[in-house]
């Protein structure tokens, strides 16, 4: 058996799997050996990398109509807008029938059915918001750019609220509930834990000050988005992809990546074991990866490692989108079976290390590696999968099949109607903002001496002053009398995930 057909043979799976493309061998395609993905290995995580231009984001369009062609939901960060044109039928063009023919692809324009959604309801989708007691503190840490003291910290206020019922909905429950710790009244209820000193406390409050003042303040509130929505189906049985709409917070990747790690540690957190599964409840693209790991603290990093490892169990498969697998830590990366890597450059020295890591992630092979991935076409990649006894395939040079849906955007007018046709919407587009710590507070201080004049005058205050009340309730006596007898049913209620996350269940 030559060394094409022996790896051609490492492909030829039984039951069902996904189509990437076909052999690339010796500068030949090879349309009869196709190079595919099992369906259940899917679950088994993956990596795509590849540097700018190479095909990545058209190979997670190619995977994802494929699993939503079989059934199976799929999650997709839009961080560039070119992902919509996953809910419209492709066009053909000479290009589009070349590729199809040379990789024995029987191509249809086909469109696949789709949720857009948006980060607090900024830009094109429907809103997706988390309360502040269900995105957690290691993750706030991580969006406020804490330390590690100061997450410790956090932590400690979190802890705080679970046990005394103050639901934190928005930023201003959190601000109320730390200025209430710093206080003289309330310096004694973390005592016994370590306490919170009043520098720290000042580190958070500003960060949460110049957080707001970048108007991020809408990503946190209710509806909280039940991270359930991304397991629906559609009436056809075909997997519904969501789209996270993200041009419009591409200026904040510390947020928007954080944000995708909240929905996955949400996930984790509710879904029950399945073990190994015919297919995938859910499989997870996670855009832009090297953000999520950027500046990242050692709680963090063990926190996505851990739910990485467990969340397969769950039949929830991520696979982390990025240019090279230096981008990824170890840990994770070695938990990364199914391996997609288009072309990489090699300009510079870091480049050229670069490309030396990487190969040696692959098993060994009969390619030249580093001469492949710097000579690799776009639409071209070098795979390795996990076949169906889970054992790594042989490396396989690929030429990659064209997605059958618009390779680009839709516009944004049909954008905005499927947004608003959706029965999601009418659940989420609303902001609601009900009583909670804050309001608890001020209205416990307002209501004896204020007409509804007042209340309404007193509204349209700022930030500053809004900050200005909460020192001033949190100083009296009757805020002490609140917070003690507010009751700890609500915080008996709240299970913490390895991520901080909480959902209440209702």
């Amino acid at each position: 058996m030559s060394d094409s057909e022996s790896i051609a043979a490492g492909y030829a799976f039984t039951g069902p799997a996904l189509d990437l493309g076909a052999l690339l061998w010796e500068g030949a395609c090879l349309p009869d050996a196709q190079i595919r993905i099992p369906l259940p290995m899917l679950n088994r995580h993956g990596l795509v990398a590849g540097a700018t231009g190479t095909g990545k984001t058209k190979t997670l369009q190619l995977i994802a109509e494929q699993l939503s062609a079989q059934g199976v939901p799929v999650f997709l960060a839009d961080v560039k807008g070119d992902v919509s044109g996953i809910s419209a039928p492709g066009v053909t063009n000479d290009k589009v029938a070349g590729r199809a023919a040379e990789v024995k692809q029987q191509w249809t324009a086909t469109g696949f059915p789709a949720e857009f959604y948006a980060l607090g309801g900024i830009g094109h989708g429907i809103p997706v918001r988390a309360t502040i007691t269900g995105f957690g503190p290691v993750l706030l840490s991580k969006v406020l750019q804490l330390n590690q003291t100061q997450e410790q910290s956090l932590g400690l206020i979190f802890h705080y609220a679970d046990t005394k019922g103050l639901e934190l909905i928005d930023l201003k429950d959190l601000r109320a509930v730390v200025t209430f710790l710093t206080s003289d009244e309330g310096k004694t209820e973390l005592k016994n834990i370590g306490g919170l000193s009043t520098a720290t406390a000042g580190v958070i409050l500003r960060s949460l000050t110049a957080f707001e003042a970048q108007g991020m303040a809408d990503f946190f509130g209710e509806p909280n988005f039940d991270t359930s929505e991304l397991l629906r189906t559609a009436s056809d049985g075909r997997g519904m992809v969501s789209v996270l709409e993200l041009p419009a917070v591409q200026d904040k990747p510390q947020l928007f990546s954080t944000f995708l790690m909240w929905m996955l540690a949400d996930l984790f957190h509710d879904l029950p074991e399945v073990g190994d599964a015919d297919k995938p409840k859910l499989v997870f693209f996670f855009d832009e990866a090297h953000l999520l790991f950027n500046d990242a603290s050692k709680a963090f990093l063990d926190s996505i490692t851990q739910t990485v490892r467990l969340i397969r169990s769950k039949g929830v498969g991520v696979f982390f989108v990025t240019q090279t697998p230096k981008d990824v830590p170890g840990d994770v990366l070695a938990q990364l079976g199914n391996r997609v890597q288009h072309a990489l450059r090699a300009f510079t020295p870091d480049d050229q290390k670069a490309l030396k890591a990487t190969v040696k992630t692959f098993p060994n092979s009969s390619y030249d590696l580093e001469e492949i991935l710097t000579g690799l076409g776009t639409g071209e990649a070098v795979v390795t999968v996990l076949s169906e006894n889970g054992a790594p395939t042989p490396v396989a040079v690929t030429r990659l099949r064209a997605p059958e849906s618009l390779m680009g955007p839709i516009d944004a007018a049909t954008l905005d109607a499927a947004v608003k046709s959706s029965s999601l919407y009418g659940r989420y587009a609303q902001a609601v903002d009900r009583e909670s710590a804050y309001e608890k507070l001020t209205t416990a201080v307002r209501e004896p001496q204020e007409t509804p004049k007042a209340a309404s005058k007193s509204s349209l205050k700022s930030a500053k002053e809004d900050e200005s009340m909460v020192q001033q309730v949190v100083g009296s006596g009757m805020f002490k009398s609140l917070a003690r007898s507010v009751g700890t049913q609500i915080g008996r209620e709240i299970t913490r995930s390895l991520f901080g996350t909480a959902r209440r269940k209702r």
